[in-house]
């Protein structure tokens, strides 16, 4: 039997935030873990099979692959509702016509 090691898997909605603790094998990678959490039961509609995740603030690239460490917190993303770039371009034309006016 694998040795067994904590890891910790967070997802936040706007309305509603968790953090789990889990204990899982030491060979079990980042979607595997997101998967053992049952986060979807606590929040309806979030497909663990393929949201962004991060480690500590940082997205991790392959999920699939990349094996967890004692310690992680894994950070399950919502999906952007706009994107930053559009976001900020909307707030300057915001402030432009604010100005000229």
């Amino acid at each position: 039997m694998a040795e067994q090691i904590e890891i910790e898997v967070a997802y936040a909605a706007p309305e509603k935030q968790k953090i789990l603790v889990l204990a899982v094998a030491q060979d079990t990678t980042v979607r595997q873990a997101v998967v053992a959490s049952g986060m979807d039961q606590e929040f309806p509609g979030l497909d663990l099979a393929n949201a962004p995740v991060g480690i500590f603030g940082k997205k991790v690239a392959k999920p699939d692959a990349q094996v967890v460490k004692p310690g992680d917190r894994i950070e399950i993303y919502r999906p952007l509702l706009i994107d930053p770039k559009q976001a900020r371009a909307n707030r300057a034309a915001k402030k432009a016509k604010d100005e000229s006016q």
